[in-house]
């Protein structure tokens, strides 16, 4: 009896290294051998235990019978073999006999001992079956990826496909209007909430942090829950949140609006490339990806072309007393919100992708889906009679299914469980891009993604504020100083601007209705003065002594004063807050919109360029050969030392770098299967938006200071981004995986 406790202990081991051996064995997939290892492990091991321990267990479990049966044979397993086979245990068997029991299987449950031989089976059975479920879902996809590609070649591209892209490129459209909206309405914001240089900064950023969340949660969730459905949920998101922030009055408000709203312009890109994909053959697919490209510039184009139009237009207001005013640059962010809207009301009447619900193993839906693909190219192309011939398409076996919680499940805990289903599934396509398959590949995809974005939006972000610079150096070049002045009984009424007086004094004087621009005084005495209805934009009184003086309706209180001195004089009805005056920039203002206005039409031959080429030399061409060019173009900024020469600079970096950004998008969409290609895109472009934040931080840091850094930062990564580009696998000519 010792002897069998030390056998069913030594075998109980041993069973358990089994198992950890046939499960690695079935995740490389070796199928059959995989059956063959657990069979013969098994085997060789129960022999020995049984023969060492003969007089505990029957002799049912030999090769002829009992465990080693058939699936069939097993299934079919009596009440009575069930009870034979359990005959003749003791006690100690009965201490054992949950020890080790593999994970139990329907045709397992009978004719098995616990910690017997058959549990053995049945686990090595389970890692089995796992092993060939994954080998069998390979199969399927690589079966469905040439079939798929063989129907989209009969269902033509044509009108289906020309609708699909102006609905999408409308949402490609949203995105574009995104990035430019805070930059644009910032200096009329700052403004009306009286914005700190960090609140200014943190404003200009949020987007971009929006935009990364977002990038990476509706990518995760695209490959879950369908393409279609998730746009749709992203771009209402950033809808809504668009149109709450041109309403919100505080600083704080706006900028969780803005957040939001950048959460859900976030998912834009992944899944609308991802989705038109879907549509594509393969001889169409890397041209007609890169003129939806083009939308991108469009909404760059329409975002400057609106501000141009409706921000200085400081008319477009109305306020209710104090506490609320709507000015024209809330306009500005409504009607931004317009090209979101317009992508939500088309994409509503497209379909899903129909690769994904075939993916998802539904084939009706998929086929119905194609089948309107083919008719509708058909009857625009003048062949109505033309029958859709694809009877049954392969769908791929599923493995992740939602949990079916049931109906008598509380609907709280139910939705509970979907989500932690849901959340699990999106955990494991992530994971699976880190899979030794993909591995490689995600690594190269994520340093050229961060080179190029490090350096592009540094880059563009640098570009506007040095040309500020360069306007801020030729406005204080023409500054005029005046020194140890006297003025008595003088009346201003008129516009004091870029003046600088030391040690002036003034009796008697009186400053009526006027406005002060870049104004210093310093070391100044102000004695009987009267100030009245005054409005001041970077004016400053430093050192200076106010005497028997009064100032009413002024902003000169407080925000305008350093180290002055006050004797006998008074403060009435000060103006609270920011005043906006949009005068005082007025030609700034153009200049910006119109700077880029340039930049962003600047891509369009970059983008025509690309769309033609494509196809034919290749992704990898593409991309690696604009990157060095882009990296070359760099070490011209040394040369531009004026307003015009920076602006022909940012004129060509973008439309030079703008075919590498194509071929990215493109290359990115064909190297990961249907199953994570949301997942793997939104991911490695949350991982660009972090970029774009460090590469923005840092670039502006050096405004001012050195061209150097800035230029050899842009230059290295570029560089760096352009060699990894060519380690990368080529995919013209493949079919989507």
């Amino acid at each position: 009896m010792e002897d069998g406790y030390q056998n069913r202990t030594a075998f109980i081991k041993g069973a358990k290294d089994i198992a950890k051996e046939v499960k690695r064995q079935a995740s490389k997939k070796v199928g059959r051998s995989v059956d063959r290892v657990s069979d013969q492990y098994s085997k060789r091991s129960y022999n020995r235990f049984e023969e060492d321990d003969d007089d505990d267990y029957p002799t049912q479990g030999s090769q002829d019978g009992g465990y080693y049966r058939g699936d069939s044979q097993a299934a079919n397993d009596d009440e009575g073999g069930h009870s034979d086979s359990t005959e003749g245990h003791d006690e100690d068997d009965e201490i054992y006999e949950g020890e080790y029991q593999g994970i139990p299987r329907a045709e397992s449950g009978k004719g098995s001992l616990a910690g017997g031989p058959g549990s053995v089976t049945a686990g090595a059975q389970q890692f089995r079956d796992i092993g060939v479920s994954e080998a069998e879902r390979r199969k399927d996809q690589e079966e469905l990826a040439q079939q798929y590609e063989t129907i989209l070649q009969e269902c033509g591209h044509g009108k289906f496909q020309w609708s699909l892209y102006f609905v999408l490129g409308l949402a490609l459209m949203a995105d574009g209007v995104e990035i430019f909206v805070v930059g644009f309405v910032l200096p009329s914001a700052e403004k009306d909430m009286c914005l700190s240089e960090p609140n200014k900064s943190m404003l200009g950023l949020i987007v971009y942090f929006g935009m990364m969340v977002g990038a990476f949660l509706w990518g995760a969730l695209a490959d879950r829950i369908g393409r279609r459905q998730s746009l749709l949920i992203s771009l209402s998101i950033n809808s809504v949140f668009s149109f709450f922030s041109s309403f919100v009055q505080g600083y704080s408000t706006f900028l969780f609006c803005r957040l939001l709203s950048g959460v859900g312009i976030g998912g834009s890109i992944p899944i609308v490339f991802s989705y038109y994909s879907e549509f594509l053959s393969q001889e169409k697919r890397g041209e007609h990806l890169s003129w939806l490209c083009m939308f991108w510039m469009i909404g760059g184009i329409y975002a400057s072309a609106m501000a141009w139009a409706i921000i200085p237009h400081y008319g477009w207001s109305f306020q209710m007393g104090s506490a609320y005013q709507f000015h024209s640059w809330r306009v500005f962010v409504l009607v931004c919100a317009f090209p979101s809207v317009a992508a939500i009301a088309s994409l509503s009447a497209m379909p899903e992708s129909p690769r994904f619900y075939l993916e998802n193993g539904k084939h009706d839906e998929g086929w119905m889906i194609l089948k309107q693909v083919h008719d509708t190219n058909m009857r625009a192309k003048g062949h109505p009679e033309k029958v859709f011939s694809v009877t049954t398409i392969k769908t791929v076996k599923q493995m992740d299914e939602l949990v079916d919680t049931g109906t008598d499940t509380p609907v709280l805990k139910r939705y509970r469980l979907k989500i932690m289903s849901l959340s699990q599934q999106i955990r494991n396509n992530i994971v699976a891009c880190f899979s030794p398959e993909y591995k490689r590949t995600t690594f190269m995809l994520m340093a050229v993604w961060f080179t190029m974005s490090f350096s592009y939006y540094g880059l563009t972000v640098w570009f506007p504020d040095m040309i500020k610079y360069i306007q801020k150096q030729e406005y204080e070049s023409r500054t005029k100083t005046f020194s140890k002045e006297r003025v008595e009984h003088i009346t201003f009424n008129f516009t004091l601007e870029n003046q600088v007086h030391l040690e002036g004094h003034y009796f008697n004087d009186k400053f009526l209705n006027l406005k002060m621009k870049s104004m210093v005084f310093e070391d100044s005495v102000f004695e009987e003065c009267y100030f009245e209805d005054i409005t001041s934009t970077h004016t400053i009184f430093r050192n200076c002594t106010f005497i028997a003086s009064l100032f009413y309706n002024t902003d000169l209180f407080k925000y305008r004063m350093v180290n002055c001195k006050l004797v006998n004089s008074t403060f009435l009805h000060n103006k609270e807050g920011c005043m906006l005056d949009f005068s005082d920039d007025f030609n700034n203002a153009y200049m910006i919109y119109f700077v880029n206005f340039l930049g962003t039409l600047a891509v369009l031959p970059g983008n025509i360029v690309s769309a033609l080429l494509m196809d034919k030399i290749g992704r990898l061409r593409m991309l690696a050969g604009s990157s060095v060019i882009s990296c070359v173009s760099c070490f011209f900024l040394m040369f531009g030392n004026s307003e015009s020469g920076m602006i022909a600079l940012l004129c060509l970096f973008g439309g030079i770098s703008i075919a590498s950004w194509n071929a990215l998008d493109v290359i990115t969409v064909e190297l990961y299967p249907s199953d994570k290609r949301t997942t793997a895109f939104g991911f490695l472009n949350a991982l660009c938006k972090l970029a774009a934040v460090l590469g923005i931080s840092i670039f502006q840091s050096f405004v001012g200071i050195t061209k150097a850094v800035p230029i050899l930062f842009a230059a290295g990564a570029l560089a760096a981004g352009s060699f990894l580009a060519t380690k990368l696998p080529e995919t013209r000519g493949l079919v989507l995986q």
